[in-house]
């Protein structure tokens, strides 16, 4: 299961998010603060999805930890996409928002909220 490939996909199919991020919705990466002329979201996970919640000595989850990181010259563009986002995964996941900054610098606006929660195994049928 690729947690960061749903994540993107979930991201995407959100006519909203897809309008101003596509082709700038990244894993790991980073943009240079001078390269942000439109928003960027980076998807970044905090650590390893965990198996956690077993029966019958299987496990039927992943604990997650993710950040999503939104990043815009604009500051209600930042917030609306972040919030839309926390919508998404939410809505897809069940990944709750746990915290995360705001912060400005060399006028980039940067909203980072981490999300977590449980991902069902898709296979779990087929045990």
């Amino acid at each position: 299961m690729d947690i960061l490939t749903m994540i993107y996909n979930a991201l995407i199919a959100d006519p909203y998010i897809k309008e101003q991020a596509y082709g700038r919705i990244k894993y790991y990466e980073y943009p240079e603060t001078g390269d942000v002329k439109a928003p960027f979201i980076i998807i970044d996970p905090i650590d390893a999805p965990n198996p956690s919640d077993f029966a019958d000595n299987t496990w039927l989850t992943y604990d997650c930890l993710f950040q999503i990181e939104v990043w815009s010259p604009n500051r209600i563009v930042t917030n609306s996409i972040a919030d839309k986002v926390r919508d998404v995964m939410w809505k897809e996941f069940g990944l709750k928002q746990k915290s995360g900054p705001q912060e400005f610098d060399k006028g980039v606006f940067r909203d980072a909220r981490r999300y977590e929660g449980k991902i069902y195994r898709e296979d779990v049928d087929g045990l």
